[in-house]
């Protein structure tokens, strides 16, 4: 018998329920091991990802207060080369108007410009728009009858002044500033946001503009996306801007513990005793018992809400984002998502069809039409496919039938008809699950003066379509002045798109290898401080 074995059997016949050593030294090579697991879980790992976690940290807050930052760019020359203007690529274009025949304004991403019939001299037509790229993207423009040109932001309505050749915007209330559309039936202006549909007479708009909650459709249920609802969990808006604040804490705390421990990991020879101390170690040794002591208690405080925040992010993303895409769920009651509104953060378009004396609206949830806007907006029985990134072309094409258009793809959509065809490819479509691009990632379309049609491809920029002419090239005064947002470089290094040059189709596991890692160096720090802060009570070892 071994030693360990004789002195269990003796403990065990004189009645010994405590204080055994064979199991006290047993238990304490268990325990021994068992951390040592989380030490490792906690340093190799932390160390790879702290480098990351710096700049999600940093990049999420900025991403969380997107007004606040809409007047900092970037010059895209700094970014990796795919990011760089070429044939109007990456949204540059949203669409043109037409103004006279040597007239036509072209926008999108790059604010606004004016052209000739030629699409070759460009003229920025940009000034009243504040500074900043964010703040010059437009999503639509429009002219009503009498003249009036509008113009549809991502943070505002604006009212195009001739008298000083700027842009004035148009108060529409507090909290919703995104407009999405623009459209006019005789001498009414229609205006979308993401939430309501604006009205007003086009002399008077700028002046005077009534706000209006769309009714409730057929069959309503208050429900909302579960990507949303993570999404809003993510950036702490759920709770609106505490929840949001909150969230920028935990952000900055995640940069403190990155940095503090690749501190101790690089230098843990700062810490010493006083007696070994000399003075060009003491400020340094003071410095790293300092940031340990924070680092071990601060993660130890908040380690259920950084395991909250990074496990929300990595469904944010492919691929595990498409396991929640189609989702619905009751919204949180209370929240930011539980509003009043049906129709709350779910449009995306609007078309009014004079033809038939219709309004077609486009929301997440599907293509909606009414007659007039008082009335409940019915569901179109037979929709087109639409990118769950939302749709970027919606305009009439002949015998009935309208041209819908998103990173899906350009479709001929015939609400009377179930079949709905491929534009670009002539085929029919046939609906491949778990796709959320097709191969071509419409960003918007341009008609030119003979009525010939481009789509904007967001990758390949601006094509022909159904003809063989070419558009001319985006000038130099155009690509030098339009930038990159802070806002958009922030969104490119948070969901990792900006290793697809280094990684190729590989990028999208950043973010889930991020938040996994992340998750585990947090529970492995968490169980590391329990062991070695937390007064643990004395244990007992019972033998039956």
């Amino acid at each position: 018998m071994s030693y360990y074995s004789i002195i269990c059997y003796i403990c065990h016949e004189n009645g010994i329920r405590t204080g055994c050593p064979a199991m006290k030294d047993n238990t304490g090579k268990q325990k021994k091991k068992k951390y040592g697991i989380f030490r490792k879980l906690h340093r190799w790992p932390g160390l790879i990802i702290s480098f990351i976690l710096l700049y999600y940290g940093i990049t999420g807050t900025f991403m969380n207060h997107r007004e606040l930052f809409s007047g900092v760019d970037l010059r895209r020359t700094v970014l990796p080369e795919e990011y760089e203007y070429r044939n109007w690529n990456n949204a540059a274009v949203k669409g043109n108007l037409e103004i006279n025949s040597d007239s036509i304004l072209i926008y999108g991403n790059i604010g606004v410009w004016v052209t000739d019939s030629t699409f070759t001299g460009y003229r920025s037509l940009n000034r009243g728009f504040p500074r900043g790229t964010d703040n010059r993207k437009v999503a639509d423009i429009h002219r009503c009858d009498d003249g009036g040109l509008y113009a549809a932001t991502l943070f505002g309505l604006y009212a195009f002044d001739i008298s000083d050749s700027s842009w004035k915007i148009i108060s529409t209330g507090k909290g919703d500033k995104r407009f999405t559309a623009l459209e006019s039936r005789d001498d009414t202006l229609y205006a979308l946001s993401r939430s309501y549909l604006y009205s007003g007479f086009s002399a008077e708009v700028a002046t005077h503009l009534n706000r209006e909650q769309l009714p409730a459709p057929e069959g309503f249920r208050n429900e909302v996306g579960l990507f949303e609802t993570v999404w809003q969990i993510h950036s702490g808006e759920i709770l609106g801007l505490p929840g949001k604040v909150f969230v920028d804490l935990l952000g900055a705390l995640t940069v403190f513990l990155s940095l503090t421990g690749m501190i101790y990991f690089f230098f843990p020879g700062w810490i010493v005793s006083r007696s070994k101390k000399t003075r060009s170690v003491a400020r340094l040794s003071t410095i790293n018992k300092w940031s340990l002591k924070w680092h071990n208690k601060l993660g130890a405080w908040f380690f259920v809400f950084l395991i909250i925040l990074y496990f929300t992010g990595i469904f944010l993303r492919p691929p595990l984002l498409l396991t929640i895409a189609s989702s619905k769920v009751r919204p949180v009651i209370n929240s930011n998502l539980d509003q009043p509104n049906p129709w709350h953060d779910k449009l995306r378009d609007l078309l009014y069809d004079s033809d038939k004396e219709l309004f077609l609206l486009s929301t997440s949830e599907g293509i909606y039409f009414f007659s007039e806007p008082g009335e409940r907006p019915a569901h179109m029985a037979v929709q087109p496919p639409v990118s769950v990134m939302g749709i970027n072309a919606l305009e009439p094409y002949s015998d009935e039938g309208y041209l819908v258009g998103s990173f899906m793809g350009l479709f001929l959509w015939h609400p009377s008809d179930p079949e709905v065809y491929n534009f670009i490819t002539g085929e029919k479509y046939l609906e491949v699950s778990g796709r959320p691009v097709g191969d071509y990632k419409i960003s918007g379309m341009i008609t030119d003066g003979s009525g010939r049609k481009y789509i904007s491809d967001y990758d390949l920029g601006i094509l022909p379509l159904g003809h063989n002419g070419t558009f001319p090239e985006m000038p130099d005064n155009i690509r030098e002045e339009s930038k990159i947002s802070l806002w958009s470089v922030s969104l490119e290094i948070h969901t990792g798109r900006i290793f697809n040059s280094l990684l190729g189709g590989l990028y999208i596991l950043v973010v889930p290898l991020a938040g996994l890692t992340g998750i585990t160096v947090v529970i492995s720090g968490y169980m590391l401080w329990r062991r070695k802060y937390r007064k643990q009570p004395n244990e007992v070892t019972k033998y039956e």
